[in-house]
């Protein structure tokens, strides 16, 4: 309570702020912060990243911010939206020989359904290419997760790119951000 007693002491100097980052605040059950497909994780524990992202309940609420981190030496993804980690999942990307490109890239085609016709019509579920015909798809290969074995896109759960189509059909390609690191 005490922390709901500083939020409304500071709206008398900033008064619409804070009483949208109070409302995001009272609004968000804990039960809410962890919304998994498979391997979901809870938020980041930044209050003050996640109530400025936050839509206010005085201005139009603004668009949703999605970025999807992937780390290549550890062959994870993270998913965060609107400043908070909704998702780490394994994923699978460019195995000896191959490349799964580094850098910050934006969506810039989507299917649902989608097959390689580079690679013997390989199926690419809830692809999103992201530069190139490098895209992030789901795989059928499920005991190859976590390590690499690609020809260079990323690969993850049927019900992970599923999940993970979803949110960048919701935020919009242009406020999606693919994050790539080694």
């Amino acid at each position: 309570m005490s922390g709901l007693r500083a939020v409304l002491a500071c709206a008398t100097s900033v008064r619409l702020a804070c009483a949208g980052i109070a409302l995001m605040l009272l609004a968000l059950p804990a039960s809410a912060r962890t919304q998994g497909v498979v391997g979901a994780t809870t938020p980041a524990p930044s209050v003050v990243t996640a109530a400025v992202g936050a839509p206010s309940a005085f201005a139009g609420a603004p668009a949703t911010s999605l970025v999807v981190h992937i780390d290549l030496s550890g062959q994870r993804m993270e998913v965060w939206v609107d400043g908070w980690r909704r998702y780490s999942w394994p994923i699978s990307t460019a195995r000896k020989g191959y490349r799964t490109p580094v850098g910050s890239f934006r969506p810039y085609r989507m299917h649902r359904r989608y097959f390689s016709r580079k690679y013997d019509n390989a199926p690419m579920p809830h692809a999103i290419f992201f530069t190139g015909g490098y895209a992030i798809h789901g795989t059928t290969d499920l005991r190859r997760l976590g390590r690499p074995a690609s020809h260079g896109c990323v690969r993850l759960h049927p019900a992970n790119a599923a999940a993970l189509f979803a949110l960048v059909n919701e935020a919009g390609r242009g406020n999606t951000q693919i994050v790539i690191t080694r």
